[in-house]
């Protein structure tokens, strides 16, 4: 199953109208560790006039909202078109608001919210996970310079190389991918490759290719 989500935590905060407001995302696999992600927040920001939240998750299909007492439609819901925006799973996101005396009008809240789920979901580093094939590869060293092609046609990501008595790779490939990129690199090689798949794993591909 392919899937973007975030990495551990992240957030940021802004002042607007003298409120303050602070945005706050996690990675939270299951609604045990969103509602625990909450209380958290909601224990640190205990003086915080509102802490308005939304999750998504892939368990059970589950998204959840609330506006924690703010004008209704103003601040979870916000929140949450923000992480269905930028395509998340997986995520919880809270956003503590301090009032600063101003009122902001329901324009004004649902821009502040939308804002400040907004800067969290950027300042979090993001996944593109993929069920990956992790494959071992043994190779000749005649051949090692005819890979290029194939390692940039079919998003592998390259996770080390050992040069002894042969050149040995082990990288992630989607494994839609697998057969294709087996057999064309059985066929650069004249058949002379071991390709050996070790694992089959959840993978970043997010991260950059190394070829």
């Amino acid at each position: 199953m392919n899937y973007r989500t975030i990495e551990g935590s992240a957030e940021d905060r802004f002042i607007e109208k003298k409120s303050e407001f602070i945005g706050y995302i996690r990675h939270t696999a299951t609604e045990r560790e969103a509602l625990d992600f909450i209380a958290e927040i909601r224990a640190m920001h205990r003086k915080a006039t509102h802490n308005c939240y939304a999750y998504i998750l892939r368990e059970n299909n589950l998204s959840r909202h609330s506006d924690d007492g703010e004008p209704g439609g103003t601040a979870g819901v916000p929140i949450y078109e923000v992480l269905r925006k930028e395509g998340l799973t997986d995520v919880t996101c809270v956003v503590t608001r301090y009032f600063g005396g101003v009122l902001l009008g329901a324009g004004g809240l649902v821009r502040a919210y939308t804002k400040a789920a907004k800067i969290a979901c950027d300042a979090a580093r993001t996944l593109d996970m993929r069920t990956a094939a992790q494959l071992k590869l043994t190779l000749a060293y005649p051949y090692y310079g005819k890979l290029g092609k194939p390692l940039g046609s079919y998003d592998v990501r390259v996770a080390s190389e050992d040069f002894g008595a042969d050149v040995v790779i082990t990288l992630y490939i989607p494994v839609e991918n697998e057969t294709a990129f087996t057999a064309e690199l059985t066929d650069i090689c004249g058949g002379d490759i071991s390709v050996k798949k070790e694992a089959e794993a959840e993978y970043d591909f997010g991260q950059n290719a190394e070829y």
